[in-house]
């Protein structure tokens, strides 16, 4: 499926049109264009033709209309952290900044749930839950949109416990590539009322529609929260820990896992002292009774392994911190070395797999040379290498390529994907059909012409069109 791009002076004449849309809120700067052309990762900067900052689901269904008539492409955009090139506009095109759309629209304190506008971020909606006992529990790091959240199905430090955002997003509005609004699901806990749109819609990556307004269920705060972490003699022994941990079904709320290399760039970076070993950082919510029996249990079954130099952290200020200093990983790589791009990738297998994935991907990174800590959301078999490169040395970026090629292959032959979290964009766009199949993946492409006939939703990505 190939869609027809719209001529220069069609395009031209497209942003015109835009601009008397919406005014100023229209830019063809060339420092805008580069800055929506690219995410967090290594992939090249492909820039749009124009950004639109849009207000409103209504101002969004008009913008894509008159794309659709010209059959210019549309992208997506939120905070810009995308780690796969899903931001890139590989066609140029027409890019739609929903950053501005951060309306909290409603909150539903008995039924645990919200509305928010597509641009919202998690920290900004957290904020704004503080003072109702209730928040929102998905937390990839960065703080992200949560409509790039949805789009992605992202997860995060707390999966282990409270799921992902497919877990999490109960309803949507969508701007078809028609510029047609449709709601899918509804505020119901659960329904068989037909196919699951919202679930189609959550991780399709901004190729089938344009998502303006996500309904999320929210959680209430827990009793006590306790964070921790904990040295291991090595990797695997970290891993075999966190397996024993799942299967003991110890209802841990953060279970992650930052290997010696990573730790030496945070203590550089953040400032920290951590001992440089391999390391789990880890959180337990509950009541305090249930947090300590959890506390217990750990302390039991990580002995068995290894562990030593358990530091505590109970006070909010200290938790945070604490998750600071691992969030800020990728940027501790990059500061390590100045001028490098981190090129990021993530696989996910059985947690029974975990152990035998991360170590045989530690010692094929120890063969290649490269600097490539790992870290990871291990407690659901997560984990993520980044593979810091030159980018103007093009045999390691050949290198990082291949080392990312292996990995996928190994977390496929362990009965896993080759992304847990990260999604697909243009970067895996190589390991779908390894993955899915033929059959699997033009399914995908049917459902993408049928909604999407002249490929104007964020061509390129996701499915080979």
């Amino acid at each position: 499926m190939n869609h027809r791009t719209a001529i220069p002076g069609q395009r031209d004449t497209l942003i015109d049109e835009l601009r008397n849309l919406l005014s100023e809120r229209v830019s063809t700067s060339v420092s805008v264009l580069e800055q929506h052309g690219r995410g967090e990762s290594w992939h090249p900067v492909q820039a749009p033709d124009a950004v639109c900052f849009a207000h409103s689901t209504e101002e969004v269904a008009a913008i894509v209309k008159r794309c659709a008539e010209t059959a210019t492409p549309v992208i997506a955009f939120g905070s810009g952290t995308s780690l796969e090139g899903q931001v890139q506009a590989v066609d140029g095109g027409i890019c739609i900044d929903l950053s501005q759309m951060n309306q909290i629209l409603e909150v539903n304190n008995e039924d645990l749930d919200c509305w928010v506008q597509a641009g919202v971020t998690r920290r900004e909606l957290n904020h704004y839950l503080r003072d109702s006992g209730l928040f929102f529990p998905i937390d990839p790091g960065a703080d992200t949109s949560i409509g790039g959240m949805t789009a992605t199905r992202a997860s995060g430090t707390n999966a282990v416990r409270y799921g992902t955002m497919r877990e999490n997003v109960l309803a949507l509005t969508v701007v078809m590539a028609s510029g047609e609004i449709i709601k899918t699901g509804t505020r119901a806990r659960k329904s068989a009322a037909g196919y699951d749109l919202t679930r189609l819609f959550v991780g399709s990556e901004g190729t089938l529609g344009v998502i303006t307004e996500v309904c999320l269920r929210l959680y209430g705060l827990s009793e006590a929260i306790s964070a921790a972490i904990v040295n291991f003699p090595d990797v695997r022994s970290a891993a075999e820990a966190t397996i024993q941990v799942i299967q003991m079904g110890i209802p841990i709320a953060r279970i992650e896992i930052v290997d010696s290399d990573y730790i030496k760039a945070i203590n550089a970076y953040s400032k920290t002292s951590y001992p440089e070993l391999d390391t789990l950082f880890l959180e337990f919510h509950g009541t305090r009774a249930g947090v300590a029996e959890q506390v217990q249990s750990f302390n039991e079954i990580s002995q068995d392994f290894g562990a030593s130099g358990f530091q505590w952290a109970e006070h909010e200020e200290d938790r945070a911190r604490l998750w600071r200093a691992r969030h800020d990983a990728y940027y501790a790589g990059l500061a390590a070395y100045p001028g490098y791009r981190g090129y990021v990738t993530d696989v996910c297998v059985p947690i029974s797999r975990l152990a035998d994935c991360i170590a045989e991907t530690q010692a094929d990174i120890a063969e290649s040379g490269l600097f490539a800590p790992i870290l990871g959301h291990v407690g659901d078999g997560n984990f993520h290498s980044t593979m810091f490169v030159d980018p103007d040395d093009d045999a390691m970026f050949a290198t990082a390529l291949e080392m990312d090629k292996r990995m996928v292959q190994r977390a496929l032959g362990m009965g896993g994907t080759c992304t847990g979290e990260h999604g697909i964009g243009i970067g895996k766009l190589k390991h779908m059909r390894n993955e899915h199949g033929d059959g699997a993946v033009d399914t995908m492409k049917v459902i993408k012409q049928a909604l999407d006939p002249k490929n104007i939703m964020n061509p390129g990505k996701v499915v080979d069109c």
